[in-house]
């Protein structure tokens, strides 16, 4: 890609486009580590591990206080991404992995939404056109197999899941920006496994399953690649407007039909390439609307 091209992208569409990479490489992981027979609340205890690790360690680094000032909204992020996170976890392990990433991909119409009601933000018309083509996308891509024909395929539980996932982490995007303006980025990513952890360990009881050499890597990775998707999060909440910077996260959908086709042999269908396409096209428009708007707000002022 033009290095042109890539300085005109903003900084905090770049930070959600790596989440999305980072975010869609978890979920193959979590498909695959679920094949070993590991619960779903083991896999969000180790990738809580991995990241509490992690995060702390850039605290020290940076010298600042780990426990952040707004304490009561930290931990309400905390609890807010840590559900949403098993209730993603649970849908990816069994659901196929193109449906689970579809349903669990309408958080970002809540998060604008939310915001609009919580952070009076004002949507541009091009965010606003990209979250239709996105939507549109995946109604293309998800209808044909959620007809009355194949509904039963598809365990309803999962469904739910995915759906609470996209309602959960829809809250925390928002919470996230609430707390951008007052807390360091490695503060709120740091509240998210201080969370997930205790957590996850009480709703795993005694299923505890020893992991394997193989599947212990991908624990591993998985920890580092949301680690990774948690950063590119955070730094474009910081960045961008909610509802701008989490319409780019549709793009994980066409990364995690790349990944399910090359890791599951799930072969996309007709409807899923056009879905897929009407999702990039969405992505432009909102890329050049908002080179647009910036070019006339300049305008305006000179």
């Amino acid at each position: 890609m033009p290095t042109h091209f890539i300085n005109h992208v903003p900084v905090g569409v770049r930070y959600m486009l790596m989440s999305a990479i980072a975010f869609a490489l978890m979920s193959s992981c979590v498909k695959l580590v679920s094949t070993y027979g590991i619960p779903v609340f083991e896999i969000v205890a180790a990738r809580a591990v991995v990241s509490l690790i992690i995060s702390y360690a850039d605290i020290k680094r940076k010298r600042i206080s780990v426990w952040g000032n707004n304490k009561k909204l930290l931990i309400a992020r905390g609890v807010a991404g840590s559900l949403a996170l098993i209730c993603v976890y649970f849908a990816v392990a069994t659901l196929p992995l193109a449906e689970a990433t579809i349903l669990q991909y309408l958080h970002p119409v809540f998060t604008a939404l939310l915001a609009l009601v919580f952070l009076r933000e004002r949507i541009q018309l091009s965010t606003i056109i990209c979250i239709v083509f996105c939507i549109v996308g995946l109604l293309v891509m998800v209808s044909p197999g959620l007809t009355f024909d194949s509904t039963a395929a598809l365990p309803w539980l999962s469904v739910t899941a995915a759906l609470l996932g996209a309602l959960g982490s829809a809250i925390a995007y928002v919470i996230v920006k609430r707390l951008s303006s007052s807390e360091d980025s490695s503060v709120i990513i740091f509240y998210f496994p201080l969370i997930a952890l205790p957590l996850s360990v009480l709703f795993l009881g005694n299923d505890f399953v020893m992991p394997d050499t193989e599947a212990l890597l991908l624990l591993l990775f998985v920890g580092i690649s949301t680690q990774v998707g948690q950063i590119g999060l955070t730094k474009a909440m910081q960045t961008e407007v909610a509802s701008k910077a989490t319409a780019y996260s549709y793009v994980q959908v066409v990364f995690s039909i790349i990944l399910g086709w090359l890791f599951f042999s799930e072969i996309p269908s007709i409807w899923t390439w056009a879905g897929g396409t009407l999702i990039i096209i969405g992505a432009f428009i909102n890329v050049f609307g908002n080179l647009k708007f910036k070019k006339l707000k300049t305008s305006q002022a000179s």
